[in-house]
């Protein structure tokens, strides 16, 4: 099981396929399962890398307050146990503060493609985001709080997949004290110097995201100097909901940039 270590913390990752890498970094709460959907089409043409966030999944759970900057330098240290010197970077909602941040700090970016995150946790809807982890992984609780990320008719037409959902959630997701050190992580963060972040980037959101507004990522498409803004019909995990166009236009970025 390959595993980084920093300041005593073992962080769990896979990779995967051959190429340049792609490197995924989860949101809130969520275990490596939230990207099953890319992860396959992405493999056949690149190496893939997906890792647990402190708390999640395999990884290690400290005790206490989490924040962005930790977050990306156990990313940083995870690219260098995996021998990654250049990645792209994909990251959804705290995934993808993380994933700024780290580019801010590191050489190792290539580009980047953020899925319904923001420039601030101001933009957060702080309930919207607590509900959408329950405190226990009880099935019935983890079926609810899917209403913020996934729509009606999306869980109504899919009632097989939304099943498996909660059955991956309850094996690789955080727990309740590690949801909510993450949840503050989020809620904290503040980007700084975006006009300075030149990676090409992709920023996909939800058009019926409660938790992060669509108007956060136009803003934030904005203020990046080399940018481009996809609204996508869906709710918080719209990259699951529509994952045939989003990983189309997840693939064809990736290809316009090869490493």
């Amino acid at each position: 099981m390959p595993t980084a270590t920093r300041d005593g913390v073992d962080l769990y990752y896979e990779t995967a396929g051959t190429g340049g890498t792609v490197a995924f970094v989860n949101d809130v709460g969520y275990g490596a399962w939230l990207w099953g959907w890319q992860h396959g089409p992405i493999t056949r043409g690149h190496e893939t890398l997906v890792w647990d966030l402190r708390g999640t999944g395999r990884s290690d759970a400290p005790p206490g307050r989490y924040d962005v900057d930790t977050l990306a330098a156990d990313f940083e240290t995870v690219l260098t146990a995996a021998g990654v010197d250049r990645a792209h970077v994909v990251g959804a909602g705290l995934g993808g503060m993380v994933a700024l941040r780290h580019a801010s700090i590191s050489g190792r970016t290539r580009t980047l493609a953020l899925f319904d995150a923001a420039a601030s946790g101001d933009a957060i809807d702080e309930p919207a985001l607590r509900a959408l982890h329950p405190p226990s992984k009880n099935r019935d609780a983890l079926r609810e709080s899917l209403d913020g990320a996934l729509s009606p008719a999306f869980r109504e037409e899919r009632p097989d997949l939304v099943a498996q959902i909660c059955d991956w959630r309850a094996d690789e997701d955080a727990d309740s004290d590690a949801s909510r050190a993450q949840v503050a992580a989020a809620l904290s963060f503040e980007a700084s110097q975006l006009y300075e972040l030149d990676k090409p980037t992709l920023v996909a959101h939800g058009l019926e995201d409660p938790v992060v507004p669509v108007d956060a990522g136009r803003q934030l498409a904005g203020e990046l100097p080399v940018a481009t803004f996809e609204a996508v019909e869906g709710r918080h995990l719209c990259f699951v909901e529509h994952a045939g166009a989003v990983t189309d236009r997840l693939v064809a970025h990736l290809e316009a940039h090869r490493l």
